[in-house]
């Protein structure tokens, strides 16, 4: 092949040296000269390898403080010249610059430093000067070199280097560069949104890690997850999570980690349709089931405590997609995994980020993210009758629902036991009947039941019909200018009613 160049230099400067070892042995078994700089040339030394040092090179030692090391004409020099093009040739001959055919790099961890909770002067010296300048030279100049720009790609070189012997084709080189320039487009932008301190002129994310889905919303769409599950997940079987899927499994982990108590959710189109806390997980499965066990079909299960074989036995009996839990006896896997598709995870939990965003028009809106949980000190109590402490119980309970509920949403719950809900709803009256509406389908008695809604009430409508549902509590932002027609109706039929102040759409 035209385009075959042979490798007979490398630069190599890593600050990690986990996986270099096979590297270094391979390039001296392939007679590749190695060019070093400081722990790394010492490191290599210590294979029992010659390596040659930067220093002989340029006749400049390591300076301020390590700060400039490679950034050198001889150096760049050798990275950057074109092989092809006489006058790049003729100065390289005239200023004795050796040729750079491959460069192992790979740059300070920035994020892992600012993670750590490290002191700004700590992180600022983790802002790679040297290393990134060195994967974008020969990046840049790809039909030359080849650009090894983390240790992710080891695995990648060294199957390279032995099925070509040293050699490398153009296609090989383009596609360590794009990788290259993928990798330090995602420093530059971690830096940018640390030294932003969350308030950026420009809207910058990256994330390097990706899965291709089956497809997306439908299949028609192409889907891809950009992120590391993971991180999240550790999955025991099951078929490939689709992109539905994945909805669905965020907005479970968000739903559930607002309880702390023994819960069972199920969910369906990101809403819950089943969800209770019990003194063990088994009984809130059976109550959580018996919210909508004909909207659970197919849906997306999450529990906050370990499956036993009892739970998983009752589980087994319905059709499901994906279920979610912190840990599983072994003999309830055994259970759970008779039928091959289903999708178990497990999960280890994960910090979320503070902000959200989605695409719009021919932009991007971003948002803090809704971490409000209100708790009983939240609560204004604005009706004669106070509620009973069941009662506030039952008001967060519900709250912390119709929070992650569509709005418009309508929430009903009965002893920590979600009964009815309204979602995605054109008017809140709509979104209350179909709420009331499904409780009665499932024979539930709303005698004693709390409302909670995601907005406030414009109209005394609302708490008419609870009312006469049998609601007897009702949680709300307030904020209408006719609360009072609320508050006076609530009066005249002794319900109790409670305003937290903050509104929890979810559009």
């Amino acid at each position: 092949m035209a385009d075959l160049k042979r490798i007979k230099t490398t630069l190599v400067s890593v600050y990690d040296k986990t996986g270099l070892a096979p590297i270094i042995k391979l390039l001296d078994e392939l007679s590749i000269r190695i060019i070093s700089t400081g722990g790394t040339k010492e490191y290599i030394e210590g294979l029992n390898i010659q390596v040659t040092a930067v220093e002989d090179i340029t006749s400049y030692p390591s300076i301020l403080g390590g700060r400039v090391k490679t950034l050198h004409p001889k150096i760049f020099g050798g990275i950057l010249f074109r092989r092809d093009h006489p006058t790049d040739l003729e100065e390289a001959h005239q200023y004795d610059i050796p040729g750079i055919d491959l460069v192992i790099v790979d740059l300070y961890p920035f994020e892992a430093t600012v993670e750590s909770g490290a002191s700004g002067q700590e992180i600022i010296e983790k802002i790679d000067i040297g290393g990134i300048t060195l994967i974008r030279a020969a990046a840049k100049n790809f039909a030359d070199v080849l650009i090894v720009s983390s240790k992710e790609q080891y695995s990648a070189l060294i199957e390279l280097l032995k099925e070509k012997q040293g050699e490398t084709s153009l296609e090989d080189r383009q596609k360590f560069a794009s990788e290259a320039f993928a990798l330090s487009s995602h420093y530059d932008t971690a830096i940018y949104n640390y030294y932003s301190n969350g308030n950026p002129e420009a809207f910058k994310q990256s994330i390097i890690k990706k899965k291709s889905l089956r497809y997306g919303e439908n299949p028609h769409q192409t889907g891809i997850f950009y992120g590391d599950l993971d991180q999240i997940f550790e999955k025991i079987s099951g078929k490939e999570i689709s992109y539905n899927n994945l909805l669905d499994i965020d907005a479970a982990v968000s739903l559930v980690s607002e309880f702390s108590d023994p819960t069972f959710a199920v969910l369906k189109h990101n809403n819950a349709c089943g969800l209770a806390s019990r003194p063990t997980i088994h009984e809130a499965w059976i109550d959580a089931l018996a919210g909508d066990p004909v909207s659970a079909f197919g849906g997306v299960l999450i529990a906050n405590r370990e499956i036993d074989a009892d739970t998983a036995n009752d589980i087994n009996k319905i059709f499901f997609e994906v279920i979610i839990a912190p840990s599983y006896q072994a003999q309830s896997l055994d259970i759970l995994m008779q039928k091959k598709n289903r999708i178990i995870l497990v999960y280890k939990g994960f910090q979320p980020s503070a902000r959200q965003f989605r695409t719009l028009l021919n932009g991007v809106i971003v948002q803090d993210r809704d971490t409000k949980i209100e708790v009983k000190e939240d609560l204004k109590v604005v009706t004669k009758r106070e509620p009973a402490d069941n009662e506030i119980d039952d008001l967060l309970f519900a709250n912390r629902i119709v929070k992650h509920t569509k709005s418009n949403a309508i929430v009903l719950v009965k002893d920590k036991q979600l009964v009815g809900s309204g979602t995605g709803q054109t008017s809140r009256i709509d979104a209350l009947k179909q709420a009331i509406e499904k409780a009665r389908n499932f024979k539930f008695d709303l005698q004693g039941a709390v409302m909670a809604s995601d907005a406030f009430f414009p109209f005394s409508d609302s708490v008419e019909i609870a009312h006469k549902a049998g609601i007897t509590a009702v949680i709300q932002p307030g904020g209408s200018i006719r609360d009072n027609d609320s508050i006076e109706y609530c009066n005249s039929s002794n319900m109790a009613m409670v305003f937290t102040g903050i509104r929890h759409f979810k559009h």
